[in-house]
């Protein structure tokens, strides 16, 4: 199959990699000091010294019948490359980042039969153009809108299921993973841990955040969140401390504030005036 990845960062470059050691046609849209070292490599290289080959480009080639482009910029990134997505001969489109706002815009700009969303779980860095990367094999998985993609991307060594309600998914996980990801950039910086009292006014901006998910008329999923939702403050303030004393969490803080202040931004714009603990972390 033909895949396009726009967006090779950790997690683009990790699909990248497996999707081309499943021998599959992958090309890759970069620009700036990525685009130079892919050019340079002709190949997704990883820390290891292990090497995927793969096709780079500057720009997505539109007359191309990509079986799938997959984008993996960040949700601030994704307006930059819709209209290319919409002039694209692609067969399909499937999205892979953090959000907060309605599916529907992302699908309108595709058409609903190219559309596809997914979500993926992997720990990802690039370190002067070296991929390490982590793919999570059980538990929660990567999840996508598509069957068929999650035997692919399965059958090309990196686990995924189907979720019927991706709106929900995704919009939960924005509330879960931006009090996790202030604690990694918080962290990072200082190198140190968080106190207790950060790490108590994060645990009470990410019930606010699952609270707001329900307000919009969201469901709490998957239910491993939905468990963590039950819990009582202090038992999330103490997740998040020992959180920000895990050397990989800390590590990944290096990307900066600019996905979760995205996403807080996106929570607030949702519900004016009802988010203060999630602005009061914002970074």
């Amino acid at each position: 199959m033909k895949f396009a990845i726009v967006g090779p960062g950790g997690i683009g470059s990790t699909f990248a990699f497996q999707l081309a050691r499943a021998g599959h046609e992958v090309t890759v849209v970069a620009r700036g000091k990525r685009l130079e070292q892919l050019q340079r490599d002709e190949a997704i290289v990883k820390a290891t010294g292990e090497r995927a080959a793969v096709r780079v480009s500057a720009a997505l080639d539109a007359t191309a019948a990509w079986d799938l482009v997959l984008v993996t910029v960040l949700a601030s990134q994704v307006d930059a490359v819709l209209p290319a997505l919409a002039a694209s001969a692609a067969k399909s489109v499937m999205f892979m980042f953090n959000t907060f706002e309605p599916l529907r815009r992302l699908r309108d700009v595709v058409g609903s039969a190219r559309f596809a969303f997914g979500f993926p779980a992997i720990l990802a860095t690039l370190d002067d153009g070296k991929l390490t990367s982590k793919i999570v094999t059980r538990g929660m998985v990567t999840t996508v809108t598509d069957e068929a993609w999650a035997k692919v991307f399965k059958d090309a060594g990196i686990p995924a299921v189907v979720h019927a309600d991706m709106e929900s998914w995704l919009r939960t996980h924005a509330a879960f993973a931006v009090p996790v990801m202030v604690a990694s950039v918080t962290a990072h910086a200082r190198q140190a841990g968080l106190s207790w009292t950060e790490a108590m006014n994060l645990a009470r901006a990410m019930e606010e955040g699952l609270r707001l998910v329900r307000q919009l008329g969201n469901t709490i999923t998957p239910e491993p969140v939905a468990r963590l939702s039950r819990l009582p403050t202090p038992v999330i303030a103490t997740f998040l401390w020992t959180l920000s004393r895990i050397e990989a969490l800390r590590k990944l803080g290096a990307a900066g504030p600019g996905e979760p202040r995205t996403l807080i931004d996106a929570m607030a714009a949702a519900a004016p005036g009802q988010t203060p603990a999630l602005l009061a972390i914002r970074p």
